[in-house]
């Protein structure tokens, strides 16, 4: 027997990260969503993420960065070396990154954000969740569309969202692809603050480049944690292999025989070893919407992590539909010209934007990994020489650029060093993290 539900204005299809940051931001706009998981909870996956200041200024403008930032840690800075030497090769300052974008970097764990976005969307009164329900059709009308699930259910709804991940069945509504493997694979796992190597930086998200692989290191939960993240290129994948990216790999890879600084060594011995994730990505797409349907997330874009911008990618997705759909918050009925005109909009803005992050993400892979001793020797020099104020090869991930307290160079370009001038009294008010968030990253002595 089928059971058609009441109709919501927007269905969505996923409840990760991506589903319940749009689900939250539709519904502080008054439009009624119902989201449909298909797991029996509300759980992430995986351990830290981080989210560059184009997505916290995000955020903040949503009204969301208050609710999550208790559980957040803002680093100092994110510092660059070399996997083998040691050597710092560069950094970025994350105070100057405040003053240049308007908003903080910050770190936190997965299932801390998902937890703070399901009570936020909860708190909005327009949003209702619903776990254990796979959709496994989808029907697109001119008055509407349904989504169909596994045991016959029927949900009906002005669009239909599918942030399903990336695995994501509702993407097969678009295109036939396949997930694209890369032959790295990740080891992720947290340990106490108190037994992190004395060596290492704490106050910092650090990032350690090497031949074929690469580290990343930062503390966690009110600095009460230490996240770390092996990837390494499996020597089995490359062999044709089926059976790759196992523990054993991962230890013979951080072995001392390889020549690794030792903190670098060291780290993967501290990890869970009982999964990797397979590193995969997907070709970007020309549209994300079809009819009544939109994807978002990871079942549009799917991004390697060189950038760590996948969780915030989806986030900026959710956003641009809120702004888009808003005008017709208080219309039961959608026309197809209304959607149309609202998903183009969002189509727009996010297909050139994301698919350049995912285009960029390789890129910045490639870097990292070089193993050559002549690539190796002009990436180290092209990191040394690169003025740490001078933004240019980030200003267009995390702009726009505040103007005010920015100094103009003596060739009128805009820089912004650690001595810029404060900003007006009218400019924009920045995030001030410590203001949200008063206890400080300590330093061990």
């Amino acid at each position: 027997m089928t059971t058609t539900h009441t109709a919501p204005q927007v269905l969505i299809v996923g409840g990760g990260i991506g589903g319940i940051g749009a689900a939250l931001m539709l519904g502080r706009r008054g439009i009624r969503v119902h989201l449909l998981e298909r797991e029996p909870a509300f759980a992430e996956g995986g351990f830290g993420l981080q989210l560059g200041p184009n997505i916290t200024r995000m955020l903040r403008d949503e009204g969301v960065l208050e609710d999550i930032a208790p559980n957040a840690v803002f680093p100092r800075r994110l510092v660059f070396r070399n996997a083998v030497s040691g050597e710092e090769l560069n950094h970025l300052d994350c105070e100057d990154m405040e003053r240049r974008y308007g908003s903080r970097y910050l770190v936190m764990h997965r299932g801390d954000l998902l937890e703070g976005l399901v009570r936020a969307a909860l708190a909005t009164g327009n949003v209702t969740l619903e776990n254990d329900r796979k959709v496994v059709r989808v029907e697109d009308r001119a008055d509407g569309v349904a989504a169909i699930t596994e045991d016959g259910s029927r949900y009906e709804a002005q669009i239909v969202l599918g942030a399903d991940g990336m695995h994501s069945r509702m993407r097969r509504l678009f295109v036939d692809d396949a997930l694209q493997p890369t032959g790295f694979v990740a080891y992720r796992g947290t340990i106490p603050i108190d037994a992190v190597d004395p060596d290492l930086d704490l106050e910092s998200v650090t990032v350690w480049m090497g031949p074929g692989l690469h580290l990343v290191q930062y503390p966690l939960r009110d600095a009460k944690e230490f996240n770390q993240v092996a990837v390494f290129e499996s020597p089995a994948h490359a062999r044709g292999e089926l059976d790759w990216g196992k523990p054993e790999e991962l230890l013979e890879r951080f072995s001392s025989e390889t020549g690794l600084h030792p903190s670098v060594v060291r780290a993967p011995r501290e990890l869970g070893m009982a999964r990797g994730w397979p590193m995969v990505d997907r070709d970007p797409l020309d549209t994300y919407v079809q009819g009544r349907v939109a994807l978002l997330g990871d079942a549009a874009h799917a991004t390697l992590q060189y950038l760590a911008q996948g969780a915030g990618q989806s986030l900026l997705d959710g956003a641009s539909l809120a702004a888009h759909l808003a005008p017709l918050a208080d219309s039961e009925t959608w026309t197809p010209a209304q959607v149309q005109a609202a998903l183009g909009a969002y189509d727009e803005e996010r297909v050139a934007a994301a698919s350049r992050v995912q285009t960029a993400s390789r890129a910045w892979g490639e870097m990292w990994h070089v193993r050559s001793a002549g690539a190796v020797m002009v990436r180290d020099h092209a990191w040394r020489s690169h003025d740490r104020f001078d933004y240019d090869i980030v200003d267009w991930l995390y702009g726009p650029v505040r103007t005010e307290g920015i100094v103009a160079a003596a060739d009128g370009s805009a820089t912004s060093p650690g001595s810029a001038a404060a900003p007006s009294a009218e400019a924009t008010p920045v995030v001030r993290p410590r203001d949200l968030h008063p206890t400080p990253v300590t330093t061990r002595k």
